[in-house]
């Protein structure tokens, strides 16, 4: 018998059976934080179950099968009757009836529901990103609705719900409901007032019938779907039900899901209405952006949320894979040169996370103060944090060399992710200038923005002095549009650095302001200065298994 020539040597044991909450520093320090006092060990006590359930193989298996074998289009059944249904592996509904169960979809009627359910999002939606799609719009369509009171009544119960049920039935019937949305069309991408969608009122109060084709629609299995469309009165808000309250189904011909980048798992689809296509109107007629605005603020803050999920796992994988692996003599975290792109990934995982909870948490306030400090808070948050999602999932990739390459150690499916937030609800332009239109417009946001900023004030030179240059450059309004991507980077900039100097230990917070705030960084991660204490911030985001 010849020699065996299979030893496996030298490779990390998998990265499984962990608290994915309990092991991220940052967020566990940022429920405290945040958490009302008398709630934090319920709150800690609830996201440790689900960050178990998040760390176990079973869940990462159902992740790496729900992208594997991606959702399919059934338009008819075998007899020719048109259904218009969406098939999925059943690892998806797995996936989704684990966040229904834990609240994902509720962060509406209990006391720090934002918050809980922000720290929840970011540590499940670690297993797949895909299915924190619906997860979010059913979260997010609650305040939409709430323009509509009888419609809110009628329905947010069933989006809140904890229980999941995917079969197409009367929402009336289900213990629970799932929301989708469709606002781009073809001609008008982002703007969404060139829409072409029409509406023709009926001769009950508040019902229409549709017209039209939306080039976008998020997760076209749910329940219920928020769409734009031109009634008389202008572009109008309406809720549009899967299936009709008699059992029949809506008219919602899906043309096809759309072949994308990553986001496998999930369907994105192109859906026409053809006249007969029932709706109710949410809001008033002509009001359709401000009506629907409350869920795209809501989805902005789950584009930062899943883009420091993303940012996480690529992390905690690169620095177990160092933990591990031998390489010229020695660990590759002990070697100088890994542990500062470890470090430097590190640093922008905290800081993504630490903003993600300041802005729940602002959310779960809501006083006059903590909402105009969302108003400009919020897109600066969504235009950087999403931004800075993809080289950090190409770097920490790069941490594992070629096994990384390979689809087997998750990290292809980290990368490919990495773009969706900085897209989806408005791509980095259409953020920037949404915070310019505070800035210009909203005063009383950029009031509330330095007040936050002056809690941190005197706590690092770094800070100040860039807290300084970004009032200069607010000063000068002369074709701001076209310096707007440079002021909203630099306002998400201060804002982290202020929060990680107030809250995050002195080695942190000392390498994010002398990096990002001081200039000692060049244009590759793996750049902080050699001076900085890079072991211990490593060592902060490294699992403890």
């Amino acid at each position: 018998m010849g020699a065996s020539t299979h030893t496996v040597s030298n490779q990390p044991p998998p990265l499984t059976g962990y608290d994915v909450f309990t092991a991220d520093a940052a967020l566990v320090e940022g429920v405290d934080r945040h958490a009302t006092p008398e709630l934090r060990e319920e709150v800690r006590a609830e996201l440790s179950e689900l960050g178990r359930a998040a760390g176990s193989a079973q869940a990462q298996r159902w992740g790496a099968q729900a992208n594997e074998h991606p959702p399919v289009l059934r338009t008819h059944d075998r007899y020719g009757h048109r259904i218009d249904e969406v098939e999925f592996h059943p690892s998806w509904h797995r996936l989704l009836g684990k966040a229904v169960s834990y609240g994902l979809t509720d962060a509406w009627s209990r006391p720090d529901g934002h918050l809980r359910r922000a720290a929840g999002f970011l540590a499940w939606t670690q297993t797949d990103a895909g299915h924190g799609c619906p997860v979010s719009m059913t979260h997010a369509a609650v305040p939409a609705l709430r323009a509509q009171p009888e419609l809110a009544a009628e329905w947010e119960p069933r989006l809140t719900s904890r229980v999941y049920e995917p079969e197409l039935l009367p929402a009336g019937g289900k213990p629970g409901a799932i929301f989708g949305m469709g606002m781009t069309e073809k001609q008008g991408g982002s703007d969404v007032r060139a829409n072409t969608t029409r509406a023709e009122p009926l001769a009950a109060a508040g019902e229409y019938v549709l017209t039209g084709h939306k080039w976008f629609c998020s997760a076209p299995m749910s329940d219920g779907f928020l769409v734009l469309a031109q009634a008389p009165g202008g572009l109008t808000c309406f809720l549009l039900p899967r299936v009709l309250p008699d059992g029949t189904r809506n008219t919602f011909r899906i043309q096809r899901l759309k072949d994308k980048l990553g986001n496998r798992s999930n369907a994105s689809a192109e859906v026409e209405f053809d006249g007969t296509t029932w709706a109710r109107r949410v809001g008033e007629e002509g009001r359709g952006v401000p009506t629907i605005i409350g869920m795209v603020a809501a989805t902005r803050l789950d584009c930062v949320t899943g883009a420091a999920a993303v940012m996480r796992q690529a992390v905690a994988q690169a620095v177990h894979h160092a933990s591990y692996r031998s390489a010229f003599g020695g660990l590759l975290i002990d070697k100088p040169l890994m542990r500062n792109v470890l470090a430097d990934l590190a640093l922008e995982s905290e800081a993504a996370t630490t903003l993600a909870l300041r802005l729940a948490a602002a959310y779960d306030a809501d006083t006059e103060e903590e909402r105009s400090l969302l108003r400009l808070a919020v897109p600066a948050a969504k235009y950087w944090v999403t931004k800075r999602c993809t080289p950090l999932a190409a770097e920490a990739l790069e941490c594992l060399g070629g096994n990384g390459y390979v689809e087997e150690s998750g990290m292809p499916r980290l990368l490919r992710e990495a773009p969706l937030n900085s897209i989806w609800e408005g791509s980095g332009n259409i953020q920037a200038l949404d915070a310019l239109r505070a800035l210009q417009r909203e005063p009383q946001s950029l009031n509330a923005f330095l007040l936050e900023l002056g809690r941190a004030r005197g706590a690092d030179h770094r800070l100040d002095a860039a807290v300084k240059d970004l009032l200069s450059e607010l000063a000068d309004l002369d074709g701001i549009e076209g310096r707007a991507r440079r002021v909203v980077e630099r306002l998400a900039l201060v804002l982290q650095g202020s929060l990680l100097v107030r809250f995050a230990p002195p080695e942190v917070a000392d390498a994010f302001c002398a990096s990002r705030l001081g200039g000692d960084w060049g244009g590759a991660f793996g750049t902080l200065p050699a001076t900085l204490d890079l072991a211990s911030v490593v060592e902060r985001a490294r699992v403890p298994v």
